[in-house]
């Protein structure tokens, strides 16, 4: 085996907690050498999970370490708040390392090609990290889609929706669109990147965007609808909510010959959190009785679901850097998403 990739993962919040630590961890091409956090709660946890990783307590602390030779890494994970990605990513471009930024990528789409351009120009891999792309029902979804299952697709619904009146209980109850706060920056990075891998480009857009909280924290959306006509003829109908007291179907796609319904998000996120390692035979086996259906009318089957694979990401990534193969997540595609994201808050 080559020297594992060295790696370090700046947030430990729900996205280097849940997501990135575990799937660096459990994957032998990878080492995770360094966890940044200044919340000390949040470091113990680091350090009690990760012994083997260097808990540092800045973005600043860690390159300053890395400057002075005492850190040597080869990847930089970027699992902060989207506001900060930008300075992030371009501090590590600056010093030769690899990047992965966590959706959706920066704020603006200028701010992600100047990333593409820079990363580019210093020779690095630069990838943002979609997880969604890998779970159990997209992947079946895209194999129905692209076996033809449902005959011509004419309308993709799509939805991020639970019930959560508290609010995140996070920066992302407060930051402003311009740091890429609200719903749709974050839950409809995804749903919008599903939609342009589905159906391709968009040719028109309509949205609706509201905030029923204190307008005067912030003006982040809460409660978002956005339409988007894409240039196949497809139609994708997506929702993003996190104050709904009862969700629709996570997917409802209409074809002219069949249909196909899912309800219930991936389980994967949930497993992660409670500790489950990506290693375990059941990670990412979705149970029958979550299985989407398939058919016309009374006609109806279920169809077995994919395994969701969320470890793909760093395999593809560590493939890429070791054998010359693609990114897993092309950073152009992010800025196309952050696009379609710009239209939808330029209409409201």
């Amino acid at each position: 085996m080559p020297a594992p990739i060295r790696t370090a993962v700046l947030g430990y919040g729900v996205s280097g907690r849940v997501f990135h630590a575990p799937l660096i961890a459990a994957d032998p091409q990878y080492s995770l050498d360094a966890v940044v956090t200044g919340d000390p709660g949040r470091a113990a946890r680091a350090a009690g999970q990760h012994p083997g990783a260097r808990v540092v307590a800045s973005g600043d602390e860690l390159f300053a370490l890395v400057d002075a030779g005492e850190l040597e890494l080869d990847l930089v994970v970027l699992g902060t708040p989207p506001g900060t990605h930008f300075a992030q990513a371009g501090a590590a471009i600056e010093r030769g390392l690899h990047v992965v930024v966590d959706k959706p990528f920066v704020p603006t789409a200028a701010q992600g090609e100047e990333l593409v351009r820079r990363a580019a120009a210093a020779g690095v891999v630069l990838t943002v990290f979609q997880n969604r792309r890998w779970d159990a029902d997209f992947l079946t979804l895209r194999k129905l889609v692209e076996a033809g299952a449902l005959g011509d697709v004419r309308t993709f619904e799509s939805r991020f929706e639970w019930w959560m009146p508290e609010g995140f209980g996070s920066w992302k109850d407060e930051a402003p669109v311009a740091e890429a706060g609200g719903i749709l920056h974050d839950l409809g990075a995804h749903l919008v990147d599903q939609a342009l891998q589905l159906f391709g480009p968009v040719r028109a857009v309509h949205a609706e965007a509201a905030r029923h909280g204190d307008p005067g924290v912030s003006d982040a959306d809460q409660d978002t609808f956005v339409s988007l006509l894409h240039e196949s003829g497809v139609r994708s109908r997506l929702w993003m909510n996190g104050l709904a007291a009862q969700v629709g179907p996570r997917f409802h796609v209409l074809g002219s010959e069949a249909a196909y319904t899912k309800w219930g998000l991936d389980g994967q996120e949930p497993a992660l959190d409670a500790g489950t390692a990506p290693t375990d035979p059941g990670y990412g086996v979705e149970p029958e009785d979550r299985w989407g259906v398939l058919g016309a009318g009374e006609d109806l089957a279920p169809v077995p679901a994919e395994r969701g694979d969320y470890p793909a990401f760093y395999r593809r990534l560590a493939a890429c850097l070791r054998q010359d193969g693609p990114v897993p997540v092309d950073p152009a595609d992010a800025v196309e998403v952050l696009r379609v994201i710009e239209r939808v808050h330029g209409l409201n």
